[in-house]
């Protein structure tokens, strides 16, 4: 998708529709329905007995829900002030699906950005990054996903994005490694090329040794 650009009449924002970056809206749940079916009695279970008579719509709609994000607008505003600090949210919690295994991974995200011409919604910062995670990841091309979107959509001097989660796939099974977290990164721009910059970025993070 191209960067924002402004209004014809100059108006305060734009907002460009997310909603034709990512189209979840061909699931097919009776198909779906269907191989739940098929898979429990693959695993030696009866998907007639009553206890599981509802499990296979019951899981083809949860893997719906997981797999489809909301449409929205993103909206940005002149940076009229000139702003060209640090703009950081951080502590987003965030969840996904391991595409190897189709268990969750969960966890906290930081995204931080240089300000260049415009600025952005702070919720947005929430948006896009749930908009990436609604979708069969890996965290590290999630990570880079929402980086190299709002770079190119956003235009900013720099982008960071720090994601750190638990991955289920590990904690409930193979090394069944519970508590063990994974930590990802991905910069642009100043935030990779400027050595004090970037140190803020991870200091801001929690990160500072980096």
């Amino acid at each position: 998708m191209s960067a924002p650009q402004p209004l014809p009449d100059g108006g305060p924002l734009t907002r460009t529709p997310l909603r034709v970056l990512r189209d979840h809206g061909s699931v097919d749940l009776a198909g779906a329905e269907r191989a739940v079916s098929d898979l429990l009695r693959a695993l030696g279970r009866d998907p007639g007995s009553p206890h599981l008579a509802e499990t296979p719509r019951r899981v083809a709609a949860a893997y719906a829900e997981l797999l489809t994000a909301p449409p929205f607008d993103l909206t940005t505003f002149p940076n009229d002030e000139g702003y060209n600090e640090l703009v950081l949210a951080s502590d987003i919690p965030v969840q996904s699906l391991c595409e190897h295994h189709l268990l969750p991974f969960s966890g906290r995200a930081t995204i931080g950005y240089l300000p260049g011409d415009r600025i952005l919604g702070l919720s947005k910062l929430v948006r896009v990054l749930d908009l990436f995670a609604r979708d069969l990841q890996v965290q590290e091309r999630l990570t880079q996903q929402v980086a190299d979107w709002l770079q190119e959509n956003l235009e900013p001097r720099g982008v960071g994005v720090v994601i750190e989660a638990e991955h289920q796939c590990m904690s409930l099974r193979g090394v069944r490694a519970r508590g063990s977290r994974t930590t990802t990164s991905a910069l642009h721009g100043l935030l990779r090329e400027d050595a004090r910059s970037r140190q803020e970025f991870f200091a801001l993070t929690g990160r500072g040794g980096r």
